[in-house]
């Protein structure tokens, strides 16, 4: 069973059942950022907390920090994006995915919005 979240910032958060969480931005973000040319991605082993800046993303438009949905410790970063990172234009919610994390309280999950309330943030 996976858990599906998002955050305000337009950040998406899904956590597996193997307790490792995946994190990207959604298909709203990249697209308000436009072509995505550059993503800055953590150091493995790097722990962070909850809303803190853990990549960076530069796109033709602007450049974007990535928020830590929820607090944790990267365990896998999609070093794919270095040479590719339109993949997060293409496909944001797949294969554009920046992070794998093991959460250190998977409780902060409840503080996110689920895919209702986050369609209606964007006047889906």
């Amino acid at each position: 069973m996976t858990t599906l979240r998002y955050t305000e910032d337009h950040e998406w958060i899904r956590l597996d059942a193997d307790g490792l969480a995946t994190v990207g931005i959604t298909d709203h973000a990249q697209d308000a950022l436009g072509d995505i040319v550059f993503v800055e991605l953590p150091a493995l082993g790097r722990r962070a907390a909850q809303g803190e800046t853990i990549c960076v993303v530069e796109s033709v438009k602007a450049a974007a920090d990535v928020k830590l949905p929820i607090g944790g410790e990267v365990t896998a970063v999609n070093s794919a994006l270095s040479d590719e990172p339109a993949k997060i234009n293409t496909d944001p919610m797949g294969a554009g995915w920046f992070i794998q994390i093991r959460p250190s309280d998977p409780a902060e999950l409840d503080q996110l919005m689920d895919e209702t309330a986050y369609q209606a943030l964007i006047g889906a």
